[in-house]
């Protein structure tokens, strides 16, 4: 039975994929073809309609067992299976599901303070030409509308950035020694160190990756009356024509974006009262003794914000995950998986 041995599980917009490029490198280590498979989000079929672009999305999950396993199936004998979907720490049932058919996987989980993942996560979907509000407040306050008419988890930008009620859920379920927290600074701070780290957990031998790649990284167009006109038209398309329409579109989109633009206080102190309690639960939940601090640096203004690794590297588009990533995998794609195989592109 070819099931991972460890899941990066979250979170979004927190060097999940250039953190599954760089762990693909180590010898000892497998990661899936598919960077995000999303595999335990679902017991069958995903659903067939969300929110723009999630049919797309829907179509890209590798929801069939033989088709998940086929995912592994190339594992050089001794090496450690893993994959990455950072949905698997948001949605409770997928933790669930993780703990009955794989009770001993070792987690790992990336943090970013929240405000800047639901700011990241909103530049993503602008840029896409997906998100329909212009504001990142604005559409973090659609966010229970939006839910309600069953968008998918990634237009939960609000949601997504409460860990400590995640965590805690997550440590009913697992043993805390299964589990590795860190925080999405040091991935873009210290990746050597981190890397080693996450090898260190994973029972691997250390020092052989120590570079994190610039993937991911986020476009930020500006608004423009030729981005609304191309935005809408992306968003009526996609149901009909998906990725025949919405690529080419996305690459004019992206063309001339800029690295993500930074909050105003003002705009972070609007955001935070989303998180703020989340924040204190946090503290509970992994304790400053084992986690070294109290993420009180997520509460005041931020020495720096947006465009963490700078400008896009040239040629990278926007990731779509559940594609068969780049050069670091192997297998192929498996049988039954809509759309164009492409390279799955720390991101800002």
């Amino acid at each position: 039975m070819a099931l991972p041995d460890f899941l990066v599980i979250g979170v979004p917009k927190a060097g999940t994929t250039a953190l599954h490029s760089a762990l693909a490198r180590h010898p000892r280590l497998f990661m899936s073809p598919v960077k995000e498979p999303k595999f335990f989000l679902t017991d069958g079929p995903p659903p067939a309609k969300g929110g723009p672009g999630d049919a797309e999305t829907y179509r890209e999950h590798v929801w069939r067992r033989a088709d998940y396993e086929a995912l592994f199936a190339d594992a050089a004998p001794g090496a450690l299976r893993g994959e990455s979907t950072p949905f698997y720490l948001y949605d409770r049932t997928a933790q669930r599901r993780i703990r009955e058919a794989i009770p001993d996987a070792k987690l790992i989980v990336s943090l970013r303070d929240p405000v800047e993942r639901a700011h990241s996560n909103w530049t993503h979907l602008w840029s896409a030409g997906l998100e329909p509000i212009g504001d990142v407040i604005e559409a973090c306050a659609a966010e229970k509308q939006r839910i309600a008419d069953d968008w998918s988890p990634f237009w939960h930008y609000v949601g997504l950035g409460r860990y400590g009620e995640q965590l805690a859920d997550l440590f009913a379920l697992f043993p805390r020694e299964q589990v590795l927290v860190f925080r999405y600074r040091d991935l873009v701070d210290r990746p050597a160190a981190t890397l080693d780290r996450i090898c260190a957990f994973l029972g691997v031998e250390q020092g052989l990756v120590g570079e994190v790649p610039r993937e991911n990284v986020t476009a930020h167009p500006r608004h423009s009356r030729r981005h609304r006109i191309l935005a809408r038209l992306a968003r009526l398309g996609d149901p009909v024509l998906g990725r025949r329409l919405t690529t080419p579109l996305e690459r004019v989109l992206q063309r001339d974006g800029q690295p993500r633009r930074p909050l105003t206080w003002e705009q972070r102190q609007e955001l935070l009262a989303y998180f703020a309690a989340d924040i204190a639960l946090l503290r509970e939940v992994l304790g400053r003794d084992s986690f070294g601090e109290d993420f009180g640096d997520w509460l005041r203004p931020r020495d720096r914000s947006g465009g963490l690794v700078g400008a896009r590297p040239s040629g990278q588009r926007q990731a779509r995950n559940g594609r068969v990533s780049g050069a670091s995998q192997r297998a192929a794609r498996p049988p039954g998986m809509d759309g164009p195989p492409g390279g799955d592109p720390v991101g800002a």
